[in-house]
C-alpha cells in the first residue's frame, strides 16, 4: 500500500483549473520535492491532501484512507507546516506547542514531548519567549515543531525554511532527513539547493499540470538539455564569438572573465574552445565541464511561466 496516493485531481477556482488531472503515489520513507512556479497549484494540492479544501474530482488516499471520507483520521497521521506558518503570537512557545499536543489526543507525557521538540527543532534559546516576540525563523522552528509533535506518519511542509540564515538551514535540512529515513515528506521549495541536498525525489508542477515525476538524479535527462562548461579566460572575449561557436547554446558571463557556456546534449565542445583560443590569440585560465543545476532543470521545464 502506498503512503499517499493523489489521483486525477482537479481543482477550479471560477474558470480556472489550479489543478488540472494531477496524480502521482508516494512510498514510505520517500521525500519528495514538490516544486513550480509562484501558482503553479503546489499549494492547492497540498491543501487538498491534508482536507483543508476538497477537490472538484479526483481522489487522495492516505494509507488507503480517502481524506473526503475520513478526514479527521487522515489528519491525525499528517503534520503539515503552511506557507504563511499561523501561529498565536499571544501563546508562550512551551504553552502552544501543549495546546497542539494535547488537540491530537495523543499518548506521549505533555510536558516531555515539548521538551523533545523544543531541543529538536533548535528552540530552547527562545523558548521562554510568546510566540510574538520571535524573530521570523524562530516562528518557522516553532511551525516546524509543531508539525512533528503528534509524531505523524506524513510530513507536508510548505517552504520549511523561509527566514532562516544559514546556519539555521543546515540545521532544519538535518531535522528533515533524519525524519525522512522513517517518514514520508513532501516538501514544497524555491530553494534548489534544498532539493538537491535533501530529496530523494522531485515532482513539478506547472500550470496545474504533472510536467515531470522521477527520482533528482535522473531529471536531467527528462529536462533534456545541455551541457555546461565553465572557462575562464585571461583577455576580454566578445559574447557573440562565443555563442557563434559549434553546439554552443548559449554563453553567459560571470564574473572576472568567467563564462557559462551551454552546449546542446552530448556534445564535448572543449576542442572548440581551445581552437577559438588560439585563433583570437586568447588564453584560457582553466575549462571545466560542469553538472547542470538543478535551476536549469527548473527552468527547461517550466519555461515562459514567470
Amino acid at each position: 500500500m502506498k503512503t499517499i496516493e493523489i489521483k486525477e485531481v482537479t481543482k477550479l477556482y471560477g474558470t480556472q483549473k489550479a489543478l488540472d488531472g494531477v496524480g502521482f503515489t508516494i512510498d514510505k520513507g520517500e521525500i519528495v520535492g514538490l516544486l513550480g512556479p509562484n501558482g503553479a497549484g503546489k499549494s492547492t494540492l497540498m491543501k487538498i491532501i491534508t482536507s483543508f479544501i476538497t477537490p472538484d474530482s479526483g481522489t487522495v488516499f492516505i494509507n488507503g484512507t480517502d481524506v473526503l471520507e475520513d478526514d479527521i483520521e487522515t489528519r491525525k497521521q499528517i503534520g503539515y507546516l503552511p506557507e504563511n506558518n499561523p501561529l498565536y503570537p499571544d501563546m508562550y512557545v512551551r504553552e502552544y506547542l501543549a495546546f497542539v499536543l494535547k488537540v491530537y489526543k495523543t499518548p506521549f507525557d505533555v510536558k516531555q514531548r515539548v521538551e523533545e521538540m523544543i531541543a529538536l527543532t533548535g528552540l530552547t534559546p527562545e523558548s521562554h519567549k510568546k510566540i510574538g516576540a520571535l524573530s521570523k525563523g524562530y516562528r518557522q522552528r516553532v511551525g516546524l515543531a509543531q508539525a512533528l509533535i503528534h509524531d505523524p506518519e506524513i510530513l507536508i511542509l510548505d517552504e520549511p525554511t523561509s527566514g532562516l540564515d544559514p546556519n539555521q538551514l543546515v540545521d532544519i535540512r538535518n531535522i528533515i532527513s533524519e525524519f525522512g529515513k522513517q517518514k514520508t515528506i513532501i516538501l514544497s521549495t524555491h530553494i534548489m539547493q534544498e532539493v538537491e541536498a535533501v530529496c530523494d525525489r522531485v515532482v513539478i508542477i506547472h500550470k496545474g499540470k504533472l510536467v515531470a515525476d522521477d527520482k533528482t538524479d535522473n531529471l536531467w535527462k527528462i529536462a533534456g538539455t545541455g551541457n555546461y562548461y565553465e572557462v575562464e579566460f585571461k583577455e576580454t572575449v566578445e559574447i557573440n564569438l562565443l555563442q557563434s561557436l559549434p553546439f554552443v547554446l548559449k554563453a553567459s558571463r560571470q564574473s572576472n572573465g568567467k563564462w557559462l557556456l551551454e552546449a546542446e546534449k552530448g556534445e564535448d565542445i572543449r576542442e572548440a574552445v581551445f581552437n577559438f583560443a588560439t585563433k583570437n590569440g586568447v588564453h584560457i585560465l582553466s575549462l571545466s565541464q560542469s553538472e547542470q543545476r538543478m535551476e536549469d532543470v527548473f527552468h527547461s521545464l517550466t519555461a515562459g511561466s514567470m
